[in-house]
């Protein structure tokens, strides 16, 4: 027996995402589908799968699956494609509170901008070579002299599933270029898609609070990616502790249809 499912794709800067209105609860939720679904070849191809849900108290939930079919942790471009989502669906105006995997958020929709409040970051781990921190998903950062050279897929996947953090459940890797004060270039490595994206929202923004780190810079940031430039904002409220983070950036819709499955 078969099941017509119906759809949007939206992209944020290039990381693009299925989304489904799944407010009745009938999507069949499974690891299988919905990595069939994000497939490049067989299915509809995405970074992953989104369902915007009821939640009482909020506008919406967001419930994100990584492109391998796993339930993933909190995804910032993936956020702000969802609210563009709920927008277009016309379920608020301009302003909005939703609740996600790390919990609940705040974001302001215009025309052509999600401005996506992120969760609190606390805690920055500075090692010789590299920075560590969640920003609603882990994140590794390390500065290079050259991103455009840097081998994303195969340095990344070697620290994803290395020693260090293979066994934590694996990290995202991102590799920062400094164009200039308060200017960025970055390819992040994502795990669940296990491939370089062309944009990830928690690793710009993991991108932006390490760059204050090292040099002190107040934002905003602006974070150039493979797939478009992003912003963020943010303010120090403690050492190594940022409230007020904004990811700032478009979202658009690509195209709408609908697939059958079994």
């Amino acid at each position: 027996m078969s099941t017509t499912i119906q759809f949007v794709k939206y992209q944020g800067t290039g990381n693009d995402f299925i989304l489904l209105d799944d407010r009745n609860e009938t999507f069949p939720v499974s690891k299988e589908l919905i990595a069939h679904l994000c497939h490049r070849r067989f299915g509809i191809g995405a970074d992953g799968l989104i369902l915007l849900k009821n939640a009482e108290g909020y506008d919406f939930r967001m419930v994100y699956f990584n492109a391998d079919g796993a339930e993933g942790s909190m995804c910032g471009n993936g956020g702000r494609c969802t609210v563009r989502f709920a927008h277009d669906l016309g379920i608020f105006a301009e302003n909005t509170r939703f609740i996600a995997v790390d919990g609940a958020h705040e974001a302001v929709a215009d025309s052509e901008v999600i401005k996506l409040k992120m969760s609190p970051v606390k805690g920055l781990q500075k090692q010789e070579s590299y920075d560590f921190l969640n920003t609603g998903s882990p994140h590794y950062v390390t500065f290079v002299d050259e991103v455009a050279k840097t081998e994303v897929v195969t340095l990344g996947r070697t620290i994803r599933y290395g020693d260090i953090f293979g066994p934590l459940g694996g990290t995202n890797v991102n590799f920062v270029e400094v164009v200039s004060d308060n200017h960025l270039k970055v390819r992040t490595y994502e795990r669940g898609v296990e491939d370089e994206t062309y944009s990830c929202g928690t690793g710009v923004t993991a991108c932006a609070l390490s760059s204050h780190a090292h040099f002190g810079w107040q934002g905003p940031v602006t974070i150039d990616t493979p797939g478009g430039s992003l912003c963020v904002t943010f303010q120090e409220i403690a050492p190594e502790v940022y409230d007020s983070i904004y990811l700032i950036g478009p979202a658009k819709r690509v195209f709408n249809g609908e697939v059958q499955v079994s």
